[in-house]
């Protein structure tokens, strides 16, 4: 899929079926046990060894006090694939408009890696039905974490009160343990012995179209553009949203990727005699085409 996976994918490919085996070392305590079992279950996504664009670890956010077609095609913070690639959002400039195209980046983890965040995720309480309260906080976020086939959606991880009236002990401690393995996957692009990150190249771009509005301060949009893929608005996303979607691979992916280099987020691209608002969404490895991007949170 990029130059980055062309040359480190025979080296860094870990098979699901390695993961679960290095998994299973827990100590013989009671403690120890119940740890091997959590490791086990949330090291088992897919254990026949498939392909390298299973996934393996995610951290997400959706929901919270943000615009409701913000949530759909939300890039995920943090995805490690079978193969060891690292997909993450890049830094961004403070600047109105921004790019069009945003920042991901790629970087490779070697198999050590991968298996020791596996290991670590089922120690930091990721399965699925863990219990970590609701905390006393209105419109927050979810903080969505996957490890293999294991996953937890946690709200308001990071904003809530250490003494919650709301929280167990329980539920604090669970708490804080996650939040530190989120804490760890999210520092993974800048630790060390991490490659330097290149720009991830997907396969499918998508873009995602709303009528256009004009910002207030109009001269900041920039001229219009002609569309050059797919009429838009494309396939209906979210019909109360009035967001559709249009999907490219190929040469003519190229073609509206180097046309949206020159755009920005607030740039009118016009198509069958409308004007149009586009979001660019790379789609991930395991992404196929607009349907995965419905927001269905």
């Amino acid at each position: 899929m990029t130059r980055l996976r062309g040359t480190l994918i025979a080296a860094a490919a870990v098979p699901l079926f390695l993961i679960t085996a290095c998994a299973q070392t827990a100590g013989n305590s009671a403690a120890g046990n119940q740890a091997a079992g959590a490791s086990d279950s949330a090291a088992s996504a897919g254990a026949s060894p498939s392909g390298a664009d299973d996934l393996v670890l995610r951290v997400e956010s959706f929901g919270g006090f943000v615009p409701a077609e913000q949530n759909i095609g939300r890039i995920p913070a943090v995805s490690v694939y079978a193969d060891g690639r690292l997909i993450t959002q890049g830094p961004t400039t403070m600047i109105y408009p921004g790019k069009a195209l945003p920042n991901i980046q790629e970087q490779m983890l070697t198999p050590e890696v991968v298996q020791d965040l596996v290991r670590k995720g089922a120690a930091a309480g990721v399965r699925n039905g863990a219990d970590f309260g609701s905390p006393n906080i209105a419109d927050a976020p979810y903080t969505r974490v996957v490890v293999g086939d294991q996953s937890v959606n946690v709200m308001a991880l990071g904003e809530a009160q250490a003494n919650d009236p709301r929280l167990t002990a329980a539920q604090r401690d669970a708490r804080t343990k996650l939040s530190s393995y989120v804490t760890e996957l999210q520092s993974l692009s800048s630790a060390e012995g991490v490659a330097k990150p290149v720009q991830y190249q997907p396969e499918t771009l998508a873009a995602l179209a709303r009528k256009y509005v004009a910002p207030q301060e109009a001269n900041l949009a920039g001229p219009e553009k002609a569309w050059p893929g797919p009429a838009l608005p494309g396939d209906t996303l979210n019909q109360n949203l009035g967001i559709g979607c249009v999907a490219v691979t190929g040469a003519e992916k190229d073609t509206v990727w180097k046309a949206a280099e020159s755009a920005t987020q607030i740039t009118p691209w016009t198509s069958g005699g409308a004007k149009w608002g586009v979001t660019f969404r790379p789609l991930l490895p395991e992404e196929t085409g607009c349907l995965a991007l419905k927001g269905a949170r």
